[in-house]
């Protein structure tokens, strides 16, 4: 057990979902710390979820997308310089399946984008933490592992 100024230290455990559709990414558009910012659909894991349901949750929640989810992309560890958060992300890669145009979007969620990775890249001070590059990145380099590496135990 970790102990940081006498209290008990915990990373924020995220998911992301990296969707892609004839070339294009699935970002979302956010107000961040008064920033707008550029994620891919992403958030917190939730209490008796595992983390293939979280991806697949926020994804409808942030954009109205059900997804199929493909490929782990990889596991991220990252500190917030403004906050001094520690994240640990995991990314998936996902196909979209169906769209619910009528679904509210998550509260803080501006609006959907297609991107290419072009215009991702070219929006790098936007993007609301590095960790949004280097799983896309990652992906577009090729990594990805089976879903069956990731194992919940009841």
């Amino acid at each position: 057990m970790s102990y940081r100024e006498g209290r008990f230290w915990q990373p924020d455990v995220t998911v992301a979902t990296i969707v892609v559709r004839d070339g294009r990414l699935l970002m979302v558009e956010e107000r961040a710390q008064g920033r707008l910012v550029f994620n891919q659909p992403a958030g917190h894991l939730e209490p008796d979820e595992t983390l293939l349901e979280a991806a697949l949750r926020e994804t409808r929640e942030e954009t109205g997308w059900d997804v199929r989810l493909t490929a782990f992309v990889g596991a991220y560890q990252w500190k917030a310089t403004e906050t001094g958060r520690h994240y640990l992300r995991f990314a998936f890669a996902a196909e979209p399946v169906r769209h619910d145009p009528a679904r509210t979007l998550d509260e803080g969620i501006l609006q959907t984008h297609w991107l290419t990775p072009a215009e991702l890249q070219q929006a790098r001070e936007r993007h609301r933490s590095p960790l949004v590059w280097q799983a896309v990145e990652d992906y577009l380099g090729g990594r990805r592992y089976p879903l069956d590496m990731l194992h919940h135990l009841a």
